[in-house]
């Protein structure tokens, strides 16, 4: 992924086109951002930027179509912006419209007189909290992957939360717990216990998420 949303498109296209050669060599598709996604992550905040920016318009897309398709046909990938941000937010907070990506298929297909539906791969940043309606509609206009960070980082932490909850008192000291003041907690503290429990949550996650994108049974 070659994140550039925050430079001049021009210079985003021209980079993504030096690189884009590189990888259609090695056979790697290309990642490519367009457009600002909100919230905060790894200390970049966009949580204040103008609504109007976390929206991506049809015409940009198609700058990314007539810059990348003639170097690699399918090669790429576009992480355009339609309202998603990063974490989670309580309803309302986040206007996700979908609907932009089928636009710009829509408009791609006509400006250049496509006989394919769906000429650009999307990818859906920023998915953590969406409902599966809002998924599957953006599946359904082109995405093929999506980012849950957030959504994995609570359900690993939730895991461990729960161990911790469980078994609080033998968590104290390493000897004395309910069960005698002379008793070890080897077994209860050991690292390897509290991360397995933060894993099968995790993978909990995982088998919705995999519900959510229509994966289940395909390979």
């Amino acid at each position: 992924m070659l994140d550039l949303s925050e430079e001049p498109i021009a210079e985003n296209l021209e980079i993504c086109q030096k690189y884009l050669k590189d990888m259609k060599a090695m056979g790697i598709l290309l990642e490519m951002e367009l457009g600002i996604t909100g919230g905060e992550e790894d200390g970049v905040d966009n949580s204040h930027v103008a609504k109007e920016d976390l929206y991506s318009k049809p015409e940009e897309i198609m700058q990314v179509y007539e810059a990348l398709e003639p170097i690699a046909p399918k090669g790429y990938s576009i992480a355009a912006a339609f309202g998603n941000v990063h974490g989670v937010y309580s309803p309302g907070n986040v206007q996700l419209t979908p609907s932009i990506l089928g636009n710009a298929q829509k408009y791609i297909k006509e400006q250049k007189s496509l006989s394919v539906d769906k000429p650009v791969y999307f990818v859906f940043h920023g998915g953590s909290g969406s409902s599966r309606a809002e998924i599957r509609e953006a599946i359904g206009y082109g995405v093929v992957k999506m980012n849950i960070d957030t959504d994995t980082q609570w359900a690993y932490w939730d895991g461990v939360r729960a161990y911790e909850a469980k078994y609080h008192d033998y968590l104290q000291g390493q000897i004395g717990n309910p069960d005698g003041p002379e008793k070890p907690n080897k077994k209860i503290y050991d690292p390897r216990q509290w991360t397995r429990m933060g894993e099968q949550h995790l993978v909990q996650r995982m088998q919705t998420a995999f519900e959510d994108l229509n994966c289940m049974n395909v390979l």
